[in-house]
């Protein structure tokens, strides 16, 4: 039977993370998150279904951290896959951008961004030389729609929308695909202390009736790392029922 390919997803303790690696159960997996817990509930939760699953702690604020988690992923012979989900999002529908706080704004760029890029920078060297693999950041729709009284999340979330676009230039003469999925807002763990009214703007305005689940934005994801997305990089596919509609 052929060992399959390797997909590595960070911030897969919870959330949209758990949802993601479930959709990617028929792959070898690679798990990290800074809930060290939680992870290996999620990992012991897809062993028990056959899916072959590595954990391992990962900060991707942490170059120490990303450094170590990058060694476990190459000695089980290097990413097919890597889906970017580690981050941060705090303070929804609070702050108006002068009034946040310059600790905050550092801490969640350093998580969602320079997380983003150097968990990428680390693990794309075996796609390079192999000459294939896909990288999947996880980006918002938020930085389309402009939420308003969250500048440090959408700033960082437009960012990751902005790096796609050069690490697939960067990338796609090596074979490497580099392409965004932007959730709308999800209920999820990370999601639970998002106001009401934040989620009730969401209802009123997207196209589709329905609440988002989880596996909504999995099946994209899945979809876009997979060969029938093979021509598709650069890209930044909406996964909000419609609240947002990018031209």
């Amino acid at each position: 039977m052929s060992e399959g390919r390797l997909v590595v997803i960070t911030g897969a303790a919870r959330g949209l993370g758990r949802a993601i690696a479930q959709r990617f159960a028929e792959d070898r997996l690679v798990l990290g998150d800074v809930r060290a817990e939680q992870l290996e509930e999620t990992a012991e939760a897809l062993r028990a279904t056959g899916t072959r699953v590595h954990s391992a702690p990962l900060d991707v604020a942490d170059r120490s951290s990303v450094s170590s988690f990058a060694r476990v992923v190459e000695e089980l012979g290097g990413a097919d896959v890597l889906v970017n989900n580690a981050a941060k999002a705090d303070g929804v529908g609070g702050d108006s951008f002068w009034e946040l706080d310059e600790e905050r704004f550092e801490e969640l760029v350093q998580i969602n961004v320079a997380g983003t890029w150097m968990m990428s920078k680390h693990l794309v060297g075996p796609m390079l030389e192999r000459g294939s693999g896909a990288i999947v950041n996880i980006a918002s729709d938020a930085a389309f729609y402009g939420s308003p009284r969250l500048v440090h999340y959408v700033g960082s979330k437009g960012a990751v929308l902005a790096m796609t676009r050069t690490m697939a230039r960067d990338a796609g003469p090596h074979g490497v695909r580099v392409n965004a999925v932007a959730p709308g807002l999800t209920r999820v763990e990370a999601t639970e202390g998002v106001p009401a009214d934040r989620y009730a703007l969401y209802r009123d305005n997207r196209a589709l009736a329905h609440d988002p689940e989880p596996s909504d934005v999995a099946d994209v994801v899945h979809f876009i790392a997979s060969e029938a997305a093979g021509y598709m990089t650069g890209q930044a596919l909406v996964v909000d029922g419609g609240f947002v509609m990018p031209t």
